[in-house]
């Protein structure tokens, strides 16, 4: 059985308690005087909050795992005689299984819920949309993990050229979006696949052997050097995520800052790579580990939900600090925080319901072929 590799499920692990800790930080269901929550969010009205979502963004590292393990899974199943077209079948089922499930889930539950008055429809509609929002992230994974057999032949090709080739793609529709003759805002979308494939070609050409301590340095230095430049000269917006009610946004579509952070990110975690394996090798540490990324789908589909759960039975029980009130002070990010424990709570409970649709293992299965299904 093929163990599993603890600085990639680190890496990924990391990169999901980003999102799930960044969309609880930024994401404010507000009481209504009609009985229902609607979203708001502190970056909005604290801009000193913003930095904090560059800690929090972690979603290079994800497709950067992505890129490696798809690699080295695409090389195993070559080598044991699998086709490209099932191995890629093969995967987007595994992605999309999870996120199908809590769909159809949720399309059954709520409106009942709403008919019977547990929820009321501002609540009922600000779920379904905390619950769509992030399956952009999903989509754009899934269309760059269907490219991985073309992406292996370009690393070939072209090895970290093709990284490098990515970033200068966002650059360029950039230029177009911000530069002396503005094309219209839709042209930004034209980085949302290079802007994300960077992560996921350096993953590849860091399976293939491409990126050593030297490369990773240069990671490092030259994406805190765009980083810098982009903010502190060409003046990008400081969040990384969007602002309700800001006019540019570097992340939807994205912008030369999100490749920045990726490399900057890669860069930090391939430096401290022995020092996050030891770290890892700490038992406690790795149990968490090994459970967060056996579950991480079910983690990603569900975080919000859980959010909306926890913030609907504070509403009920009056307006509580950091879950109801308007997040415009740092009173309310302080009592978010300090929400966190009953918040993991309540997603580690539907997680334990739902995580039957993440890795479904028949009756008659042996117990060797199920944990290999569970190996990412």
């Amino acid at each position: 059985m093929r163990q599993r590799d603890r600085f990639i499920d680190g890496l990924r692990a990391l990169a999901i308690l980003g999102v799930v800790g960044g969309h609880w930080l930024v994401g404010a269901l507000v009481a209504t005087p009609a009985g229902d929550l609607r979203i708001d969010s502190p970056l909005r009205h604290l801009e000193w909050l913003q930095p904090a979502t560059w800690f929090l963004q972690m979603l290079g590292l994800f497709f950067l795992v992505g890129g490696y393990t798809s690699a080295q899974g695409l090389r195993r199943a070559r080598a044991a005689g699998e086709t490209d077209t099932g191995w890629v079948r093969r995967r987007l089922w595994r992605i999309g299984r999870p996120v199908l499930a809590a769909t159809v889930i949720l399309a059954v539950a709520l409106p009942p819920l709403r008919m019977l008055g547990v929820i009321g429809a501002g609540t009922a509609w600000n779920t379904a949309v905390l619950f769509v929002q992030p399956l952009w992230f999903m989509a754009v994974y899934a269309v760059i993990t269907a490219l991985t057999p073309r992406l292996l032949r370009l690393d070939r090709h072209a090895g970290l050229r093709a990284v490098l080739a990515f970033a200068a793609a966002v650059a360029v529709v950039d230029l177009l979006r911000f530069g002396p003759a503005a094309e219209p805002a839709a042209v930004g979308y034209l980085s949302v696949l290079p802007a994300w494939c960077f992560a996921y070609q350096l993953g590849i050409a860091w399976s293939a052997g491409r990126v050593d301590r030297r490369v990773a340095a240069g990671l490092l230095v030259g994406g805190l050097t765009v980083f810098v430049v982009l903010i502190a000269v060409l003046d990008y917006p400081v969040s990384i995520v969007s602002v309700p009610g800001a006019v540019r946004s570097n992340s939807n579509p994205p912008s030369l800052l999100v490749p920045a952070l990726a490399a900057i990110q890669a860069g930090a975690a391939l430096l401290l790579r022995d020092r996050i394996e030891r770290f890892l090798h700490r038992p406690r540490v790795w149990a968490a580990v090994t459970v967060l990324n056996l579950s991480a789908m079910s983690v990603f589909c569900w975080h919000h939900v859980a959010l909306v759960g926890v913030s609907e039975l504070a509403r009920r029980l009056g307006t509580l600090p950091g879950l109801g009130d308007v997040p415009a002070d740092a009173g309310w990010v302080l009592s978010r925080l300090a929400w966190y424990p009953v918040l993991a709570l309540v997603l580690a409970g539907i997680v334990a319901l739902v995580r039957r649709y993440e890795h479904p293992v028949p009756a008659a299965l042996p117990r060797a072929a199920a944990i290999r299904e569970q190996n990412i």
